[in-house]
């Protein structure tokens, strides 16, 4: 199997164990997200420009409670206790939201419609970083760069099981059931993560690590963050204290982000990122409403839009993630998706159509899941473990909503002013521009902060 699976990615023995777990976990998690994403993006087109900035409102301020609770959840618990919780607490959610689809009439739904919307644009960014949060922790530095990639495979390949079925059984089944298939989807996620390496309490209060061969016990306040001082070999996990609540404050993740250039930066990355999203999101869901009358073959053209951006993004994830990072280290590779949104808006601008805005949406997206998002976590490795979790969060899920507020007032008013698609492409070229100057700051940073981890730990 080792043999085999080192002519994708560069795997040791010791590491297939959590590399197929981190597979099977991003698999479920973003299966899950993909059946219901459609049911959501179908909500956006029917409301138009007019509803979206203000569903945009609501999910900042739904995202802003969310992290206060979950930075209280994560200061207090283990991470193999808080994980199940956040997941089996947004099962808990679906099942309520199957009820009410079931229960209240046609003609009453509107709040319905707008209250699954701000959840589902909540829930898809805490289930992918409360996912991606555990794999920095359990990964080293090193690790990431030879296995997010094959892992992001799994992910991948949710994102085309998901669209499929959707796109297969929407007309036939109808959108409450297919939430029974994501909370399904989502209970195996919170059960891979029992089942995952990592470290445990022994009985002289020592740690070790489960599921490693040759490892010896460790400190509880021990860190192996870089290769060994005795074998010059990478770890096969970071051994650390993993399984203790990790403490600290629920103000840490916003606190540490203002004080530390590093985490602010990214933090910008993604405002850069969400707001020109927001936009190309906006000008789909303009021309899908106007050119795409009956709402059920809009559901299932967006979610063949979906099947399309990860069926890309598995070939760009099996051919390409892991080998870029390699041959031209993290910050350029980061760079690619914002030069490829710099070219799809100029072309919008000149060819404003909903064929062209599709072809752009699914390189974009396919580049972000298959390119930048792998690129994107080893950032976060060369992190302290606090940081992973509580700073990660607020950059993952309240830096999202934050930019996504940005794009969408900012194109309400622009479409105000009787701006139309192309001047508005026009005006986010330069806006990439600096995100891509964010892009390559973050990368000399990352390799720095990586080279002086080795020097912390050994002295």
């Amino acid at each position: 199997m080792t043999r085999i699976l080192n002519r994708i990615v560069d795997v040791r023995a010791d590491e297939l164990r959590a590399l197929w777990l981190g597979f099977l976990f991003n698999f479920v998690v973003l299966g899950g997200y993909y059946v219901i994403r459609p049911i959501r993006d179908n909500i956006g087109a029917e409301r138009g420009i007019e509803e979206l900035p203000w569903m945009y409102t609501g999910t900042l301020l739904a995202m802003l409670i969310a992290n206060m609770l979950f930075s209280a959840i994560v200061a207090r618990m283990s991470r193999r206790r808080f994980i199940p919780i956040a997941y089996r607490f947004f099962i808990a959610n679906l099942i309520i939201f199957y009820i009410l689809m079931r229960t209240v009439p046609t003609g009453q739904q509107t709040w319905l419609a707008r209250s699954f919307f701000v959840w589902v644009s909540v829930f898809n960014l805490f289930v992918v970083s409360v996912f991606w949060q555990f794999m920095t922790d359990v990964f080293t530095n090193e690790q990431g760069k030879r296995l997010f990639g094959f892992i992001s495979i799994g992910g991948a390949l949710g994102g085309i099981f998901g669209p499929t079925i959707t796109a297969s059984l929407i007309q036939t089944i109808g959108a409450a059931n297919l939430i029974l298939i994501c909370a399904a989807m989502l209970e195996i996620a919170a059960q891979v993560v029992r089942f995952f390496p990592g470290d445990f309490e022994m009985e002289d209060g020592r740690q070790r690590l489960s599921g490693a061969t040759g490892v010896a016990p460790v400190a509880p306040d021990q860190q192996a963050v870089g290769p060994s001082a005795k074998t010059g070999e990478a770890p096969v996990f970071q051994k650390r204290a993993s399984e203790k609540a990790i403490g600290g404050s629920m103000w840490a993740g916003i606190t540490h982000i203002l004080r530390s250039p590093y985490l602010f930066v990214l933090f910008l990355f993604i405002i850069f990122y969400t707001v020109t999203t927001t936009w190309a999101y906006f000008q789909q869901s303009d021309l899908a409403r106007f050119q795409i009358r009956d709402s059920g073959l809009r559901t299932a053209f967006l979610a063949r839009l979906d099947l399309s951006v990860n069926t890309l993004e598995l070939l760009g994830l099996i051919f390409l993630a892991g080998r870029l990072m390699k041959w031209l280290g993290v910050g350029i590779t980061l760079v690619l998706m914002p030069a490829l949104s710099m070219v799809g808006f100029i072309t919008i601008g000149f060819l404003p159509l909903l064929s062209v805005l599709a072809a752009f949406q699914v390189l974009r997206r396919a580049t972000t899941f298959a390119i930048t998002r792998p690129a994107r976590e080893v950032l976060f490795t060369v992190l302290p473990r606090e940081d992973k979790y509580k700073a990660k969060s607020v950059i993952d899920t309240f830096a999202y909503r934050v930019g996504d507020q940005i794009g969408a007032w900012s194109y309400r008013g622009m479409h105000a002013a009787g701006l139309g698609l192309s001047p508005i492409s026009f005006i986010a070229v330069p806006v990439i521009a600096v995100w891509c100057g964010v892009c390559l700051w973050l990368g000399r940073k990352q390799s720095a902060l990586a080279r002086a981890q080795p020097k912390e730990a050994a002295a």
